[in-house]
């Protein structure tokens, strides 16, 4: 189930999506990058873990910020085009 529980502005949005945009692109390059390249590997690790701990911050920060609903088995999602928050159930 998933239903709208609030918006964002759209400068919160430019946020959120700098983050997610960023931590797809760190995803995709691990799969493509050995441990052999140790000091690149390295690097992509320390990134990965800092941009996922941004994202996670932002969502944290901003449930608490517009007081969003949520549920047990709940997760949020945002559509970027209209900077709508869903709130999504099993």
């Amino acid at each position: 189930m998933k239903k709208i529980i609030s918006r964002v502005t759209e400068e919160e949005k430019n946020e959120i999506q700098a983050l997610f945009e960023r931590r797809n692109g760190l995803n995709e390059l691990s799969q493509i990058l050995t441990i052999e390249n140790e000091a690149l590997y390295e690097k992509l690790v320390k990134d990965l873990g800092e941009t996922g701990a941004k994202f996670q911050g932002w969502w944290d920060c901003m449930g608490e910020k517009y007081n969003w609903e949520s549920a047990e088995d709940g997760n949020w999602e945002i559509n970027f085009e209209t900077c709508e928050i869903y709130l999504v159930t099993k």
